[in-house]
C-alpha cells in the first residue's frame, strides 16, 4: 500500500497537540507524525523556557535544555510530544518540532537550504505553493501537523485533521495576499 502525506495547519498550539494525541490514539503510529510551530507565536505553553524569540542561532545546549522541558511539560515519557525539542530552520528560525518531518528538514545540515521546510513539505510529496503556504502559516505563528498514513488510515486521519479544527488553507493564504503576501519562498 501506499503512503500518503496528510498536512494540516492550526491557529492554536493546544489545539495541534490534542491532535496529535488523538491521531496516536487511532492507532496512527508517532513515527509518522510530525509537529513543528513557530515557538514565537502566542499560544505555545507560557511555562517554557524560550528567551529571545528570534535568536539568529540556537545553543545546541539551551535547545537540549529546552526540548526536554517542552517533553516534560507537556505529559512524561509517552508518545510523539515528548520528543519536543528546539530547533533553528531557515526562514522560521527557532521552532518546537518532533517527528519524521523534522529529520527531512534537517537531514541536510539546518544551514544547507534558505527554504528548509519548504524542502522538507516538497519532499514529502506537496507542491511547492502548499508547501510556501505551509511555511508561511508556520511562520505567522501557526503549528503544522504533517501525517504520513496508508490509503486505508486516509480518510480516518483527515477526519481526525478536520474535525479539530484545521484552518482552510485556501482561504487563509486569499488573506495573506490581501495583505500583500506574494507567496515567495520565505526566507530567513
Amino acid at each position: 500500500m501506499a503512503a500518503r502525506v496528510l498536512t494540516a495547519l492550526f491557529d492554536e498550539y493546544d489545539t495541534a497537540t490534542g491532535v496529535v494525541d488523538q491521531l496516536e490514539a487511532a492507532g496512527v503510529p508517532h513515527a509518522d507524525i510530525s509537529i513543528l510551530a513557530n515557538r514565537a507565536g502566542s499560544d505555545t505553553p507560557r511555562d517554557q523556557p524560550f528567551g529571545d524569540p528570534k535568536p539568529d542561532v540556537v545553543d545546541p545546549v539551551d535547545a537540549a535544555g529546552t526540548g526536554a522541558t517542552v517533553g516534560t511539560v507537556l505529559g512524561g515519557g509517552a508518545g510523539l510530544l515528548a520528543g519536543l525539542g528546539l530547533l533553528a530552520i531557515p526562514g522560521l528560525g527557532p521552532v518546537v518540532a518532533a517527528g519524521w518531518l523534522i529529520a527531512a528538514v534537517t537531514g541536510a545540515g539546518v544551514g544547507a537550504a534558505a527554504g528548509g521546510l519548504i524542502g522538507g513539505l516538497t519532499g514529502a510529496g506537496l507542491t511547492e505553493g502548499e508547501a510556501e503556504t505551509y511555511a508561511e502559516g508556520v511562520r505567522r505563528g501557526g503549528t503544522l501537523v504533517t501525517v504520513r498514513a496508508e490509503d486505508h488510515q486516509a480518510d480516518r486521519v483527515m477526519a481526525i485533521l478536520d474535525r479539530a479544527g484545521s484552518i482552510d488553507l485556501d482561504e487563509r493564504a486569499e488573506g495573506w495576499r490581501a495583505e500583500g503576501w506574494t507567496g515567495a519562498a520565505v526566507r530567513g
